[in-house]
């Protein structure tokens, strides 16, 4: 009965779209809003990120068979690292702890909103499944258990929920203008890498979206067809090399290759704008909802959200972002050849969604030239992570496979050491402690006003 109550609350919790969807009744209903608003409000916040998540389905399904053409083309065999996959194999013999540190992991995520300065309600679940699956696995090869190994995860996802947030504040307040909404996804310090990145060289470097174009070439500045025609020349050139036969046997179903190439992209710029509708659909409900929520329950937080959440800022920022992300990662592949170390091939869809992500934190800081090689460093980062994560991993069970997002890499490092070189009852220790001196800091410390915007500078 327990267990069923459990995995009913997991599956719950796990859907980004019923999450939110319930953070939006519960801060319309403590608003004392009328039956027919909050009916309103909830309904439209869940279409949005249903909306938001058929895009990505769109949008996923015409990127892999980009990666399996690039993989044909230049014949690279090596690891494509993968949130889903490691999860997916880890959850036979980890679920139910893995279930246990998410449910718990949310709750102290709200505790520490509410208690401490860090002010930030993650709500992205699947990525709060993958890092607490992380967590339970390597929790418990280093012998915890029960209670002890629950309270521990359940601690260290709730601070890892608030701290990644808040370290991207600072570069939202630039890309939104605003204070009302943060950044929860697990490859933050990527996108904090391409910020700072940004500020250092973008220096008079104009946004990705102020393009000057000749009256004739005017249809570009709409962001749909400048990524439908970009990835067109991509998708087409990789659609040769890669073979007629390759697409046609594999990929097409004996449609014509370049035909199905020309389609791909097309629809690759459909999951682009249909992410762009969902994420302009949320925002317009989540974020008074949200207010109602946290002006009752945790006074001052802000909805941490996925990464598409700031793309209908910069959408050109969102293809610069991927193609040197991606173009990184093709340089950490050579980097690593060279070395003689473990081939980590650029993943196309991680690639897209963190490439994309650190194209728009870094357009924010430094313009284009910042959203160049503020994405560059990204797929650097994507790609030397893994390989430093792998021994861990790989003394846990799970060889030849790896995390993708940058946070995992960090999260899982660091936490795989602590667990090598102590024991549960001293990292017990350093997670409480951890906890208990960013409540007693929001007490000893006076309280500084958080500034509006940094946008306007």
């Amino acid at each position: 009965m327990m267990n069923g109550l459990l995995m009913f609350v997991f599956d719950i919790l796990k859907v980004p779209s019923v999450l939110v969807g319930l953070m939006a009744l519960i801060g319309l209903v403590a608003q004392k809003k009328p039956v027919t608003d909050v009916v309103k409000g909830t309904i439209k916040t869940i279409l949005g990120f249903l909306v938001l998540s058929g895009g990505a389905g769109v949008l996923t399904g015409s990127l892999d068979p980009l990666g399996q053409m690039f993989e044909q083309a230049f014949h690279i065999q090596g690891i494509i690292p993968n949130n889903e996959a490691i999860v997916s194999i880890a959850l036979g013999e980890y679920g139910a702890m893995t279930a246990y540190i998410m449910a718990f992991g949310m709750i102290f995520n709200i505790f520490i909103a509410r208690f401490t300065r860090l002010k930030y309600i993650f709500l992205t679940g699947h990525h709060t499944l993958y890092m607490a699956c992380m967590i339970a696995i390597i929790l418990r090869v280093a012998d915890f258990d029960g209670v002890q190994l629950v309270l521990v995860g359940s601690i260290i996802l709730g601070l890892i929920m608030a701290l990644f947030p808040a370290m991207a504040q600072r570069h939202m307040r630039r890309i939104t203008g605003n204070d009302d909404i943060a950044f929860g996804h697990f490859g933050t310090l990527g996108y904090v890498l391409s910020g700072f990145v940004g500020e250092a060289v973008g220096k008079g470097s104009k946004s990705t979206e102020d393009m000057n174009l000749p009256k004739n070439l005017s249809f570009l500045r709409d962001s749909s067809i400048s990524i439908s025609l970009t990835m067109m020349v991509i998708y087409l050139m990789l659609a040769v090399l890669s073979g007629r036969e390759f697409v046609e046997t594999n990929l097409s179903n004996g449609d014509n290759y370049l035909v199905y190439a020309i389609i791909q992209a097309i629809t690759f710029a459909a999951g682009v704008f249909i992410i762009l509708s969902g994420v302009r659909l949320i925002l317009g409900e989540i974020i008074p909802a949200f207010k109602g929520f946290s002006e009752k329950m945790v006074p001052s937080a802000k909805p941490a959200l996925d990464c598409p959440v700031v793309f209908p800022y910069a959408p050109n920022a969102v293809l610069v972002g991927f193609l040197f992300s991606f173009l990184g990662g093709i340089v950490g592949l050579l980097v690593l050849g060279q070395l003689n170390m473990v081939l980590i091939l650029p993943g196309v869809i991680p690639h897209f969604f963190c490439g994309a992500t650190a194209g728009v934190f870094g357009n924010a800081t430094g313009g284009r030239r910042g959203s160049m090689l503020g994405a560059f460093a990204n797929g650097l980062l994507i790609t030397f992570l893994p390989v430093m994560l792998l021994p861990v991993l790989g003394s846990l069970g799970f060889a030849n496979t790896t995390f993708s997002d940058a946070d995992f890499g960090l999260v899982g490092i660091v936490l795989g050491n602590m667990a090598r070189f102590m024991d549960k009852n001293m990292i017990t220790i350093v997670a409480v402690a951890v906890l208990v001196i960013l409540v007693a800091l929001n007490y000893m410390m006076p309280k500084k006003k958080m500034p509006e915007a940094d946008a306007a500078k």
